[in-house]
């Protein structure tokens, strides 16, 4: 098991004061092996001729996606975002400033998609795709989270998350996948979710938690799978099934389902809401994955299609999901395509739909963490910065103890929790460590100022990091909560007044 060393917290988040050149060039994910490149329609190992293959794929990237040329050709090297990645400033890699993972693709489409690096290569910086080239690539935008914090500072708007997903698109082409990501896009295409869980498993654990509730509760909150006409299609992260502190936000869209009234149902066929297409950079796999959960809406009948805690599948859905699986005009039209649980949850407290008992959590002193997908790519209500708004509305009424953190490391400031973008795997766990530092950073400040005892999240993949990392920095994995969870605590089920 490789060895590292965990950033050390200090009393404030430092640039890091001498840069560590190649220190991570180590690191990097597993290659997929050929059963998990060809179901997602892409070579099972590395071609012959990957060298022509690659540049024909970015060719074809730049002419399907201008905005990439754009990113390509506007940057000025102003350095308005060298300490804006959490990878950089927990790595002190300089090779993971953004500009600087930006440059390892710009380097390259200068020299054979542009004049100058096609005559004059050395003066504008332009270098030929060779192996040590892809080796740098296959490194390094794989430690990218893809989390788009770099943009939100940068003044031209480049996004390296395009270029991130443009890059890794560009790899699975000619045969260098990454294994975590692509393994987990087929099994989605074989069973329909990430995990493989097959139907039998999905019912048993379904009826396993209307066990548990009853028992605890003493009230008959369904979970229901593949029921025709339900209102509510709930899709959701296959992780709510099993794992916690997943399965208890899971537990709490349940109770919140029963006590409105609403009916609901989650398919065997799509019963994931995840899309690790946006994360290869792949337009046809996310498709794909997407016109999954329309097939199961069309074959249920239901009226609305409503998206558990997860970020990024959260960032497809609201932005991507009518143009890739639309149009959904067979769904009632009073809701919004699609809906965030959040969202239903809020509008039904404000309504009075709700009974809360904040005492429930009273054991608890909460923060809560704003997921990138969440903060930097969607929206939530009718309202600007609702993605921002609603889940803290939602905590404190569940909660009478809740603190931000400090306000230049939340909203669309956020920082990554360091293991999103297609890096939550255990090969890549020094970088999810070192990732997460500034995020840590802003937990310890939080916590030695007003004693934050629990951090509340609203994505999978935060969930599922923070469980894993919190030790390193002397938390307990325990201390990371589904906002969800806080819901069903508090809800008082029932007969309503």
């Amino acid at each position: 098991m490789a060895k590292f060393e965990t950033p050390a917290l200090k009393e404030y988040l430092e640039m890091p004061a001498s840069l560590k050149k190649d220190s991570m060039v180590h690191s990097g994910p597993f290659v997929a092996a050929p059963q998990h490149q060809e179901p997602l329609g892409f070579p099972g190992e590395l071609v012959d001729n990957w060298q022509d293959v690659a540049i024909e794929k970015m060719g074809e990237l730049l002419g399907k996606y201008r905005s990439l040329r754009v990113f390509l050709d506007s940057c000025v090297k102003c350095g308005a975002c060298t300490d804006k990645c959490h990878y950089f400033l927990g790595t002190s890699d300089p090779n993971n400033m953004p500009v600087a993972r930006q440059d390892l693709f710009r380097s390259v489409y200068r020299r054979y998609f542009t004049l100058g690096g096609k005559l004059f290569p050395k003066l504008v910086g332009a270098v030929k795709l060779d192996e040590g080239v892809l080796d740098q690539w296959w490194s390094y935008y794989h430690q990218c989270s893809q989390c788009r914090r770099c943009s939100v500072f940068c003044p031209y708007g480049i996004d390296t998350a395009e270029i991130s997903m443009a890059a890794r698109e560009i790899m699975a082409s000619v045969g260098k996948g990454q294994k975590y990501s692509n393994e987990i896009i087929a099994k989605v295409f074989k069973i329909g979710n990430n995990l493989g869980l097959p139907e039998p498993a999905l019912v048993d654990t379904m009826e396993g938690l209307e066990e548990d509730v009853k028992d605890e509760t003493g009230v008959a909150v369904r979970y229901p799978v593949d029921v025709e006409g339900a209102d509510v299609l709930l899709v959701t992260p296959s992780a709510d099934f099993f794992a916690e502190p997943h399965v208890d936000g899971l537990i709490g869209y349940g109770k919140v389902f029963h006590q409105a009234g609403i009916s609901w149902t989650v398919s065997s066929y799509a019963s994931e809401a995840a899309n690790f297409g946006m994360f290869v950079g792949s337009y046809e796999n996310m498709r794909k994955i997407a016109l999954r959960i329309r097939k199961a809406a069309l074959d249920l009948g239901v009226k609305r299609i409503v998206f558990g805690e997860c970020g990024h599948a959260w960032r497809v859905a609201y932005s991507f999901l009518n143009t890739l699986a639309g149009p959904f005009d067979f769904l009632d039209s009073k809701y919004p395509v699609p809906q965030h649980i959040i969202e239903v949850t809020h509008d039904l407290i404000k309504r009075g739909a709700l009974t809360l008992d904040k005492s429930a959590n009273d054991d608890k002193r909460v923060t809560f963490h704003d997921s990138c997908n969440v903060a930097r790519a969607s929206r939530m209500g009718d309202m600007p910065g609702g993605q921002f708004i609603l889940p803290r509305e939602v905590i404190k009424a569940c909660c009478s103890h809740f603190f931000d953190m400090a306000s230049d490391t939340i909203h669309d400031s956020t920082f990554c929790c360091g293991g999103g973008g297609g890096l939550l795997t255990d090969d890549l766990m020094e970088l999810r460590v070192k990732g997460a530092m500034p995020r840590m950073q802003a937990l310890k400040d939080v916590t030695e100022r007003h004693q934050v005892t629990h951090l509340a999240a609203i994505c999978a993949i935060c969930k599922s990091q923070f469980s894993k990392v919190l030790p390193y920095y002397g938390f307990t994995m325990d201390q990371v909560v589904s906002v969800h969870q806080l819901v069903s605590e508090a809800i008082v089920l029932g007969a309503k007044d």
